[in-house]
């Protein structure tokens, strides 16, 4: 008899099928994706893009997108291996690849800034400080 890890699927087809809701409660979320609730609201303190709502009770309600992010988690630390930040750091690059494109106008506009104030405050230095002699 073999030692089950928790939180990792053995086999990708033990794993129920996710039903077409609008929202998940916790325990849903932890058959789902066999993560313990305890470390689901630890990753809610370590990953800010993982934000379930609550209803008016406090319960956590989880969307769709938190319950891919969940197994995104889920494979980045346990698949992948990542540590925590570097699961972090991961997530933050994938989520901003979508903006990608508006990122190089603005980043060559914010290059040009960039250099004029460098200029203007090598200008400035030169009245400053006399020249050596």
């Amino acid at each position: 008899m073999s030692a089950e890890v928790p939180g990792r699927d053995i086999d990708a087809e033990d794993r129920p099928a996710i039903p077409d809701k609008l929202y998940y409660r916790i325990g849903e979320v932890e058959g789902i994706t066999a993560i313990p609730a305890y470390v689901l609201r630890y990753w809610e303190s370590e990953f800010k893009l993982l934000r379930p709502k609550k209803n008016p009770a406090g319960q956590r309600l989880y969307r769709k997108r938190d319950l891919d992010l969940v197994l995104r988690i889920k494979s980045l630390l346990y698949d992948e291996r990542l540590t925590l930040e570097g699961a972090k750091k991961r997530l933050h690059a994938e989520s901003r690849g979508a903006g990608q494109l508006d990122l190089g106008v603005r980043g060559q506009a914010l290059e040009a800034a960039l250099r004029r104030t460098r200029d203007q405050l090598r200008a400035l230095r030169d009245r400053l400080v006399p020249p050596k002699s």
